[in-house]
């Protein structure tokens, strides 16, 4: 199916894209050959319309009120059309003719429409000859027509409004639409070309294409003739090119291809409850970006937005199930378990970004699907039921790049801790909690993560003198200990290069599947590498059994 504005008249450099919208318009009207324009109903839909390689679009008002969910008897104003032909226009760089209706009221109603349109850049009107407000040509039988000379003084008007000369105004003939009869439309199309209308619109709801071609012979290509075989679509193309048609219009079947496609969709995800069967059978996300211009932007961003410091990014350890909380976890994991109406992982998130931490990854592992927040990346650990935790740090290690923090995903703390570790210095900062809970006695399997440091918390605020670790594990006695990790981190780009390194030396060792973060740091520590640590008195949690997941829901 040819697509183009066939036939167009180029400008005097050569090319027809030199030509203004209207003057594209016109042109396409006054050529040889037959031009096609689609329908469009918003700013998407007329980008679609581009793609495609229609060098038109026609501003439907069945589809474009259809849209807004009303019907097409003017219940949109001509002012909601509007909003709606501007952004078309400015999603597009091809013409737009405008399905006008009636001209929304008289001849004064005509003169400002008009001239808002041409303010718009909308390369022309059709308007057709029936009363305001109008009915739609293919409901009922026998619609009342205008009268002649008062609907010549709509098109006088209209031309007479307009402040771009190249605009087009189609003169939308419905005697044949209300059974008047083919001398009637001859009649009425000979007083509109007379007043000045640029092309003849001659309408029909026959299913074949009979009166339009008894039409066309009589009107012998006195001006352009535009007609819309929404009915008589089974006619050949060819047809229509040799009757001297001038330009067709595919009046609304984006709408309604749309309205079939949104049917089925939302058929499938109510009954399936699922996303699975449709994903791959719908546009991407990156599809309706590209679509609407996202790389654009960035692009003008980067031209025109001050640089920004890179601000330090996170990587949360959250494969494991937690087994202690089971049947909890039975469909989802720990870091995702409610508190208080949020899932623990978004509380979390939500931390870190309130002190202005938004590039986040997510190792995710045990029914990682169901770890599916927004503005996150994920990274997936299918081994997590055979390592630990630097494992899973070693999933992100290409995210494991400049100034970073890693954290476990199954923890609370208040903003001001985080706060506070962004600030302190060092290539890797540790944050301890100086009171050991329990007094280090947990239950089995939940040893705390005990660390020895170069000295003990003071409490003075005047002590500055800095403290680094000396050793960490669950093997260190609760009575030599001087805090405990809670798993949060921060590491300067050299810090996470000593780290990406380590997880590099442990694979090659060995033991990198059954080492967990607190053997990571010890690694480092007996390689004499400085990991400093920032104390901190409680005000922070981790979740593994029903007890703890009962005292985070008490804190929040």
């Amino acid at each position: 199916m040819a697509t183009k504005l066939d036939g167009a008249p180029e400008a005097p450099d050569g090319t027809a894209a030199a030509l203004s919208k209207a003057g594209r318009l016109r042109a396409a009207l006054q050529a040889p050959g037959l031009a096609f324009v689609m329908e469009a109903h918003n700013g998407l839909s007329a980008k679609i319309v581009e793609e495609a390689g229609f060098a038109g679009i026609w501003a439907s008002g069945l589809t474009m009120s259809s849209a807004l969910g009303v019907r097409d008897n003017n219940e949109a104003s001509w002012t909601q059309v509007l909003d709606m032909l501007e952004f078309m226009a400015d999603a597009t760089t091809i013409p737009i003719l405008v399905d006008g209706d009636t001209g929304y009221g008289n001849f004064n109603n005509v003169r400002r429409l008009v001239k808002k349109l041409c303010q718009r850049g909308i390369a022309g009107v059709c308007i057709e000859d029936k009363l305001f407000p109008k009915t739609n040509s293919f409901i009922g039988q026998g619609q009342p027509l205008a009268d002649i000379d008062e609907f010549c003084g709509r098109i006088k008007a209209g031309k007479d409004s307009q402040t771009d000369d190249a605009f087009s105004l189609v003169a939308r003939v419905e005697a044949l639409i209300s059974g008047w009869g083919m001398d009637e439309a001859l009649k009425r199309a000979e007083a509109y070309e007379r007043a000045g209308a640029d092309a003849i619109l001659i309408h029909s709801k026959q299913r074949s294409a009979d009166e339009i071609l008894g039409f066309a012979k009589e009107w012998a290509g006195r001006s352009p003739l535009v007609i819309v075989p929404t009915m008589y679509y089974a006619t050949p193309t060819p047809v229509l090119r040799d009757a001297g048609v001038s330009l067709i219009i595919w009046a609304n079947h984006n709408l309604r291809a749309a309205i079939t496609a949104m049917r089925e969709t939302s058929r499938r995800i109510m009954e399936e409850q699922s996303l699975t069967s449709v994903e791959g059978a719908i546009a991407s996300v990156k599809e309706v970006f590209n679509l609407v211009g996202q790389g654009e932007l960035s692009r003008a961003e980067q031209r025109y937005l001050a640089p920004v410091a890179d601000g330090p990014h996170a990587i949360v350890l959250a494969a494991s199930r937690g087994d202690a909380l089971a049947p909890l976890t039975e469909e989802r994991p720990k870091c995702m378990l409610d508190v208080r109406g949020q899932p623990l992982l978004r509380r979390l998130i939500s931390t870190m970004n309130a002190c202005g931490v938004r590039d986040i990854t997510v190792v995710r592992g045990y029914r990682k699907e169901a770890i599916d927040l927004p503005n996150i990346t994920t990274v997936d650990n299918d081994a997590y039921a055979d390592g630990g935790e630097a494992a899973s740090l070693a999933c992100a290690a290409e995210r494991l790049r400049g100034a970073c923090l890693v954290s476990y995903g199954d923890i609370l703390f208040r903003n001001y801790i985080l706060e506070n570790l962004l600030a302190a210095d060092g290539d890797i900062v540790l944050v301890v909690d100086v009171r050991l809970r329990d007094g280090g006695h947990r239950a089995p399997g939940r040893a705390v993560d005990a660390v020895r440091c170069s000295r003990r918390f003071t409490g003075s605020y005047l002590d500055e003198e800095p403290v680094t670790l000396s050793e960490i594990g669950g093997g260190l006695a609760p009575e030599t200990a001087d805090g405990e990790f809670i798993g949060l981190v921060k590491l300067s780009e050299r810090g996470s290069a000593l780290v990406r390194d380590e997880l590099d030396a442990m694979r090659a060792d060995g033991t990198l599947d059954g080492s967990d973060l607190p053997e990571l740091f010890a690694r480092l520590t007996t390689k004499n590498v400085p990991i400093a640590v920032l104390y901190i008195t409680g005000h922070w949690l981790d979740v593994d059994d029903a007890f703890d997941l009962a005292k985070a829901r008490n804190l929040i």
